[in-house]
C-alpha cells in the first residue's frame, strides 16, 4: 500500500473513513478528527488520512496544487491522481461502497471532484470551493457540506456554487451553516456521526 498516508484503526474494519486535509497541512492534521468521528457508528471503521503529494510553498505543509496563485492548469492531474488513490484503497480489503471520503479547504475540493466519479458511501466536503468548471456527474453518492457564514478564507458564495451544481443533478446533499470562520467546529461532530449512521451501507 501507498506510503503517504497514515492509518489507524481494526485490522478487520468493514468500512474506512478516508481524510482529506487542506491547503498547508499534512495527514496527521485530520487524523484525530477521523478517530473521533468513527467512535460509536456502530460498525468498526478504519481511518485513512491522505497526504498531498507536493510540498508548500513555505516549506512546511503540503499542497494538492498550487492555490497562491492558483495553478488551475494542474487540477485535472491532481484529481486524477487521487483518484488512482482511492481506487486502490477501494480494491484492499474495504470497497469504496463502505468508504466514506472527508474533505477540508483544498481537500473538500479534491473530495468533490474525485468523490463525485466513485461509488462512495458518502462524501463530506467542509469549508470546501468548487475548482473552475467542475461539473459533478449525475448519481453521485450522497453529500454533506458544511460552512462557516464568516469564513474569509474560502467565502461563502463557494458553497452557494456547489449546491447549484448538485441540485442541478438532482444529488442526495445538505448544506449546514455555522456561525464562524475557516474551521471545523467541535459542535458540526454529531452532525457529521449522523451522517455517516445514515449513508452506512
Amino acid at each position: 500500500m501507498e506510503k503517504d498516508l497514515l492509518r489507524f484503526g481494526d485490522e478487520n474494519a468493514t468500512h474506512r473513513l478516508i481524510m482529506l486535509h487542506g491547503w498547508g497541512a499534512d495527514a496527521e492534521d485530520l487524523l484525530p478528527l477521523g478517530k473521533v468521528l468513527v467512535e460509536e457508528i456502530g460498525v468498526s471503521f478504519e481511518v485513512c488520512s491522505l497526504e498531498a503529494p507536493e510540498s508548500h510553498p513555505e516549506g512546511v505543509g503540503r499542497q494538492w496544487y498550487g492555490l497562491f496563485p492558483p495553478d488551475w492548469a494542474s487540477v485535472d492531474n491532481s484529481v486524477d491522481q487521487l483518484q488512482a488513490r482511492l481506487k486502490l484503497l477501494g480494491s484492499d480489503k474495504i470497497p469504496l461502497e463502505n468508504s466514506f471520503l472527508f474533505g477540508f479547504s483544498q481537500g473538500g475540493a479534491m473530495a468533490l471532484s474525485a468523490g463525485c466519479e466513485l461509488p462512495l458511501a458518502g462524501l463530506i466536503a467542509s469549508s470546501a470551493y468548487p475548482h473552475p468548471g467542475w461539473s459533478p456527474p449525475s448519481n453521485g453518492p450522497s453529500i454533506l457540506l458544511t460552512h462557516g457564514k464568516k469564513d474569509e478564507i474560502v467565502p461563502s458564495n463557494a458553497a452557494d456554487k456547489i449546491s447549484s451544481e448538485l441540485n442541478m443533478r438532482n444529488y442526495c446533499f445538505e448544506l449546514c451553516w455555522f456561525e464562524g470562520g475557516h474551521e471545523i467546529p467541535p459542535h458540526m461532530l454529531n452532525r457529521f456521526q449522523d451522517f455517516m449512521k445514515t449513508n452506512i451501507k
